[in-house]
């Protein structure tokens, strides 16, 4: 991937993408860049990779170590970014949990650490975040959601009812912070070639969910994390400035029944 000099609708714009150290993260980290953003990269595991392969491709970079479940951390966050930046106008919320577990089986302990993760985080991540855009009075908020919320899928009630929280979280949020300038809006991915658990990339999804979802799918392959970084980079532009409190699906034409 190289940087165009006329794809540049996001230059002098500063973008905080979380869980950014690999896999979409980082697809999502070289999109922005492309655009002209400077990139920070938010990640509770070393991003040093992800960091060296923006500023190869000349992008300006900041990487901070954040745990997105405690609010001084991403306090701390916001705090480096301005210090450094002196402003905030994209954040990509990409920090989550994917866990396949058969209802009867879940524990409450896995309910709530799902439900943290990819809930508590966000809303410490925007609270974090949103007075250096109002301050701005231009904001990009785009959290990455699921397409499970709309199918069903068996084995992921817990992560399916945080996803749907997602979705939730943006659209009650819109009608606050559209005034400012600021749109928040979700994403919902399909079948990801790779997903991002807890903490680090550990693979690819089960045979099982593969064997559920793909037959139905038009497009017959799993997303690819550079599939869904050309939809984060568009609701990021100044360009996608009406769309808002919305979830924009990507997943390859999956059928609902």
């Amino acid at each position: 991937m190289q940087l165009h000099q006329f794809e540049r609708g996001l230059q002098g714009r500063v973008a905080i993408v979380t869980g950014a150290a690999i896999g979409n993260g980082r697809a999502f980290c070289e999109r922005l860049a492309e655009e002209g953003a400077t990139i920070v990269i938010a990640d509770i595991a070393d991003a040093s990779e992800t960091q060296q392969a923006l500023e190869a491709l000349g992008a300006t970079v900041l990487s901070v170590k954040v745990d997105a479940t405690k609010p001084a951390d991403t306090q701390r966050m916001a705090e480096e970014v301005m210090k450094a930046f002196g402003r905030i106008d994209i954040l990509v919320h990409n920090v989550g949990k994917y866990e396949e577990e058969p209802f009867e089986l879940l524990s409450f302990e896995q309910w709530k650490d799902m439900l943290s993760l990819n809930l508590d985080s966000l809303f410490l991540s925007v609270k974090a975040v949103l007075p250096a855009m109002k301050e701005g009075g231009f904001g990009r908020i785009i959290a990455l959601s699921s397409d499970t919320v709309w199918l069903g899928t068996p084995y992921l009630t817990h992560y399916v009812t945080s996803k749907m929280g997602v979705i939730g979280f943006v659209r009650s949020l819109s009608s606050e912070v559209g005034k400012y300038g600021i749109t928040a809006n979700a994403v919902t991915v399909g079948l990801t070639a790779i997903q991002r658990p807890e903490s680090q990339q550990s693979g690819r999804v089960s045979s099982s969910i593969l064997e559920h979802i793909l037959p139905s799918q038009s497009i017959q392959r799993a997303d690819e994390p550079e599939d869904i970084a050309n939809v984060v980079a568009f609701l990021a532009l100044p360009a996608s400035g009406i769309i808002n409190g919305q979830a924009i699906n990507v997943d390859g034409g999956v059928a609902r029944h």
